[in-house]
């Protein structure tokens, strides 16, 4: 943090360095300093008690493999299997896929899927940042110069609630054309209680299916509600067109993938009624 203090937009944290240094490779960071964050072993902690905290430096094969991870945010074990591969699962750090911001990764739409926060620290004091206002734009977040990403939180798992993480790439390890990330409650007769949907990959930043969840809020599930929910999400959506698919193909991609998040995800928590 004193350094960072001293230099900082000129320096860069180095964590587990599958985002950084690719984008030096390339030429596309050029930051003066690197700061090597590894030997910081208080930031490789997993804890759980009221939600789940994970050290900023905890490595995605960790914390994929942790069952307390499993247990207390299964959508987040669940996501970390799609990073990469597992060599960079080994490497890359929970909270440098946070700070990266990369629209197109999951860690960031689970985060903002769970309405999580991060923790970030500096010599002028400590500030909790809910996920919804740490995504401001493409690799871009809330974090200040000087502040360093500590750890990530998560509220405490609902009972009688499911998960799904669903995504299209075009090769196993490739960054999603369409990732959505999902979260549905079952209340005691059987509706649906609570959703999330938070997409990747159709935007800046993640983008969280507001309308879609109101309307499933309360309903009755049935295929007519996950057809119509899925529909709402991927209607609201303006994902932009590149050499991978056009607007309408991402969103046709959004709308078949929240279907299909939303039915395994109501299995899952009818399973846990």
């Amino acid at each position: 943090m004193a350094l960072l203090a001293e230099h900082g937009d000129e320096a860069k944290v180095l964590a587990g360095g599958q985002s950084l240094l690719p984008l030096l490779a390339l030429r596309l960071a050029h930051p003066a300093r690197l700061i090597d964050i590894n030997p910081a072993a208080e930031l490789t902690t997993i804890n759980d008690g009221a939600g789940l905290e994970l050290g900023a430096m905890v490595r995605h094969r960790s914390a994929e493999r942790s069952a307390d991870v499993r247990r207390e945010a299964p959508l987040v074990a669940e996501a970390l299997g799609l990073v990469g591969h597992a060599a960079i699962r080994s490497r890359g750090t929970i909270g440098g896929s946070i700070a990266h911001a990369d629209p197109a990764a999951e860690l960031p739409a689970v985060l903002v899927a769970l309405d999580g926060s991060v923790v970030a620290v500096s010599r002028r004091g400590t500030r909790t940042v809910p996920a919804g206002d740490l995504f401001q734009g493409f690799l871009t977040t809330a974090l200040e110069p000087d502040e360093l990403l500590t750890s990530i939180r998560l509220p405490p798992w609902p009972e009688r609630t499911g998960w799904s993480f669903r995504e299209f790439s075009r090769r196993s390890g490739d960054f999603a054309v369409v990732g959505v990330a999902c979260v549905i409650g079952a209340s005691g007769d059987g509706r649906v209680e609570r959703a999330r949907l938070a997409y990747s990959g159709v935007a800046g930043t993640p983008v969280r299916a507001t309308a879609a969840e109101a309307l499933l809020a309360g309903a009755e599930p049935s295929d007519e509600l996950w057809t119509q929910a899925a529909q709402q999400a991927a209607a609201d959506l303006d994902p932009p067109a590149d050499l991978h698919g056009t607007t309408a193909y991402r969103r046709h991609l959004a709308s078949v993938l929240a279907r299909q998040a939303l039915i395994e995800a109501w299995g899952r928590a009818k399973g846990a009624a």
